[in-house]
């Protein structure tokens, strides 16, 4: 049975998490996606990894998320990264850390560079979405969605299956937080995972992840049948063999 826990960050707000605690051990930090929640398969399949390998493990719900406190249409990337910086603070201190970013979780995952620098060890991205907010959804919206969200502040979008409240804010601050043009110099190992039956992103997406890395061990695995999520045991089983080569060739 896992047991979620809650961790306040205000009087009123509070960010559900799971988490396997290690004092002086390596943490696995997982990040999920736009509207996820750590109910899934992949916190789930990390969790029993980090345990299996006695390691620090760490997965929360954004503000707005899951059962976290908040309303999904008033969170932004600046708010979730803020949430993801806060907790790692909390939970892993000074500890070193491989950052698992799926989806939108990836975007996050870019952002946490610039507070941890030293602390980070590796990152792997599933389905990396980073920009997803401008290049997927604003520049391919037709025009008369656009001009709905910017004259009510939302619009409710329905993307490969899935319904999204996009609101003008969310969007002006993913404008924001671009990453694509960075230039992040850490010698650590980046892969990404990317289904190529993905009809939510593209897996150019994930070669433009590798690009910002310019020193890293750089690996890209284009799953033939796998799709946006990646969440099937055969895709779980490949991405968790490639964790424990990360954590071997960690000094």
């Amino acid at each position: 049975m896992i047991k979620f826990k809650y961790q306040k960050i205000t009087k009123i707000k509070k960010l559900r998490y799971i988490d396997n605690y290690r004092k002086k051990k390596l943490y696995i930090v997982f990040l999920p996606g736009f509207m996820s929640d750590i109910d899934g398969k992949k916190p789930q399949s990390f969790r029993r990894f980090a345990i299996k390998n006695d390691l620090g493990f760490l997965a929360l719900e954004y503000l707005g998320h899951g059962k976290s406190s908040g309303e999904f249409t008033k969170g932004n990337i600046s708010i979730w990264t803020n949430n993801v910086k806060y907790l790692i603070k909390k939970k892993i201190r000074k500890n070193n850390f491989i950052l698992i970013g799926s989806s939108m979780g990836s975007w996050i995952a870019i952002n946490q560079f610039k507070y941890f620098k030293k602390q980070i060890k590796g990152f792997i991205g599933i389905g990396s979405a980073p920009e997803f907010l401008t290049r997927l959804m604003w520049n391919k919206f037709p025009k008369n969605i656009r001009d709905e969200i910017i004259k009510k502040g939302i619009a409710t979008i329905k993307n490969g299956g899935y319904v999204y409240p996009i609101t003008y804010q969310l969007i002006k601050d993913g404008r924001k937080n671009k990453v694509l043009s960075k230039r992040i110099l850490l010698k650590i190992q980046v892969t990404m995972f990317h289904g190529k039956k993905d009809e939510v992103v593209p897996v150019v997406f994930s070669k433009k992840v590798l690009k910002i890395f310019k020193n890293a061990k750089k690996k890209l695995f284009v799953i033939t049948k796998g799709d946006h999520s990646l969440s099937d045991k055969k895709s779980l089983k490949k991405i968790n063999s490639h964790l424990s080569e990360i954590i071997k060739n960690i000094s």
